[in-house]
């Protein structure tokens, strides 16, 4: 990543916050005091269906398109090779930051307690960052190449064509299990089994290759969306024109669904479409209210803060947990070889302090985001903002 101090001038109020938002969201999930203990929302969906935690990502990746609208016309000045080299070097900074978080901390503690190092043949390849930056750098020669209307045909032939290539390269009877998945096979044969998410008790990775095409077409349909808001005058008419989009793509992924489940984990393309008219949406909604400059607290400032260095956050909040997964405090209940300290902080400062475990589980994880969002508004403050 590369520095650059100064003002956010220029910025979409509306675009920063809600790209915050989905920041904050993001940490929000991905690091409760305890996986044993999760409010329903706020768990993925175990197959097949979609919870409130199954939209954070693809609202992530629907902003990567909608910011992509608003800095794409800086770039048509480029000469091709010089485009394309920037948009290279930015791919290949963030899936690098991806795979330095897999990589993190370089060694783990083994079954006797002891220090060694991480194995690299068991290094995931895949990840969040990984996907955005595959998404972005192909939406982004697409977008460029084309415009909106390019982006509207690429979004159909990814679409159309990943629900074909499921059912004609299916594994078995059922082409959306996760064996039956041809993304699967895929993902084993050229990635290897050692590097991919284990998660699922079988090597098996929900941003493998193959599911990423439906996310780029989901970035796309999101540049799409951020042209027209782009565009906003005075008025309401434009609200309406987007509710509209929003509602369309709402029923599409609805009637789409009976023949092709919602599943975030091989990224459904009726899953992109139901998820894209709620991104609209709330966009939308969002550019309503902070419009009105009126419309100035310290939530909404906490958002733009977190939008406005949404990689550096995201990526320092998966960056601290391993650093200190490194250092061991002893455990109270003498059951285990130590905690981490932010194990031993929900331990001590959470968990015996309230009657539902889910509930100091959830104010473990909003301490964290408010804890993030206490740096980025810092970072705001003086004027620092991190790119890759």
């Amino acid at each position: 990543m590369t520095g650059r101090v100064g003002s956010p001038v220029g910025r979409d109020r509306a675009l920063d916050a809600f790209r915050g938002a989905t920041v904050a969201a993001m940490i929000l999930v991905n690091n409760p005091g305890s996986w044993a203990h999760l409010y329903a929302p706020l768990a993925h969906a175990p197959w097949h269906g979609c919870t409130p935690t199954d939209l954070v990502f693809p609202f992530f990746l629907f902003v990567v398109g909608a910011s992509l609208a608003l800095t794409l016309p800086t770039l048509r000045v480029l000469s091709t090779a010089a485009f394309t080299r920037r948009i290279l070097q930015r791919c290949l900074m963030i899936f690098g930051v991806g795979l330095f978080l897999n990589a993190a901390p370089f060694v783990r503690w083994d079954e006797v307690g002891d220090l060694v190092v991480r194995e690299a043949d068991s290094l995931r390849i895949m990840g969040v960052l990984q996907r955005i930056a595959l998404c972005f750098g192909v939406a982004a020669v697409i977008a460029w190449w084309g415009g909106i209307r390019a982006a509207l045909c690429a979004s159909a032939v990814l679409l159309l064509g990943y629900w074909a290539a499921m059912t004609v390269f299916a594994q078995g009877p059922d082409p959306y299990s996760l064996e039956g998945f041809f993304g699967t096979a895929l993902d084993r044969q050229w990635l290897g089994p050692g590097h991919l998410y284990q998660g699922e008790g079988v090597p098996f990775d929900p941003e493998g290759l193959a599911s990423t095409l439906p996310a780029i077409a989901q970035v796309l349909l999101g540049f799409v969306i951020g042209s027209m808001l782009s565009r906003r005058r005075e008025g309401t008419a434009w609200l309406g024109r987007l509710l509209a989009v929003a509602a369309l793509a709402v029923v599409v992924g609805l009637a789409w669904q009976w023949a092709l489940p919602f599943n975030k984990k091989i990224w459904t393309p009726s899953y992109v479409m139901f998820t894209t008219g709620l991104a609209t949406a709330a966009m939308a909604l969002t550019a309503v209210v902070l419009d009105d400059r009126r419309v100035d607290n310290a939530l909404v400032r906490g958002c733009e803060a977190f939008g406005r260095n949404a990689l550096l956050v995201f990526a320092l909040s998966g960056l601290v947990p391993r650093l200190l997964s490194l250092w061991r405090l002893p455990d109270p209940s003498g059951t285990t070889a130590g905690l981490t300290p932010l194990q031993w902080l929900y331990r001590q400062g959470f968990d015996p302090w309230f009657a539902d475990p889910r509930l100091a589980s959830l104010l473990y994880a909003v301490s964290l985001v408010l804890a993030y969002g206490v740096f980025a508004r810092a970072l705001d403050r003086r004027g620092l903002y991190w790119r890759a």
